[in-house]
């Protein structure tokens, strides 16, 4: 009976590995379903009545270094602009990835101008929405800053929002930090590199884009948008 069990060991191996196969492939499209911009249709009118507003988007490449009095950050321009696009390295691109988008994250609520930039490096250490620097974003995250004083309406921390460059280019994105050395009163957002260059190239000048409120994703990826938090936390 022996050979009889090698046999079997061996018919069932290439298949207890194409199994393995499938559900990376199955992980890795679910996560580029948030981490590349999705499309809303050739024939999406963007009605401000589902919640869209419009944005000014630019590429001032605004640095922050963080007060360590205060936990504020000072807010300076760098002397250089940069060309380069972050690294992907989270999936590849998929197409009509709109109906697995809006199994999850779905955009809604009252619209709202603000602007957006971009920001990177060391601006992105100890984001203000977690005390204890449990977390931090990479340029390859989807998250974002908001202004921290005069913004009276402001999404909440881990809130999630949803911009689109065009109805064929958005992304979705998590506020996870203040942005202390942003305009008093402005309303401005201000997103890690990954989800800026998801809408347009970095050396692009001021941009108009929608923005609104979304809801939580069904999947949750640590990477992109920072650990989950009760609702006490």
């Amino acid at each position: 009976m022996r050979p009889l069990r090698v046999t079997v060991a061996f018919f069932f191996a290439p298949i207890l590995a194409f199994a393995g196969q499938a559900t990376s492939a199955r992980a890795a499209l679910s996560e580029s379903r948030y981490s590349r911009a999705h499309s809303l249709g050739d024939n999406y009118s963007f009605d401000p009545r589902d919640g869209w507003q419009s944005v000014n988007v630019t590429n001032l490449e605004y640095k922050y270094r963080r007060n360590t009095s205060n936990g504020d950050r000072s807010h300076s321009i760098s002397d250089k602009k940069s060309t380069a696009h972050p690294k992907s390295g989270l999936g590849t691109t998929i197409s009509n990835v709109v109906k697995g988008v809006f199994q999850g994250l779905k955009g809604f609520g009252k619209p709202e101008p603000v602007t957006i930039t971009w920001y990177t490096g060391h601006d992105l250490e100890n984001p203000s929405c977690w005390a204890n620097g449990k977390w931090a974003p990479t340029d390859e995250s989807f998250a974002c800053a908001l202004t921290m004083e005069g913004w009276t309406t402001r999404p909440k921390c881990f809130k999630f929002l949803e911009l689109c460059k065009t109805s064929k280019k958005c992304v979705f994105v998590r506020v996870v930090d203040t942005c202390a050395g942003c305009a008093a009163g402005s309303k401005h957002v201000d997103l890690t590199k990954a989800a800026f260059g998801q809408l347009a190239n970095f050396d692009e000048g001021i941009l108009t884009v929608q923005l609104r409120a979304a809801t939580e994703p069904e999947g949750w990826y640590e990477k992109l948008w920072g650990p989950k938090v009760d609702d006490k936390d």
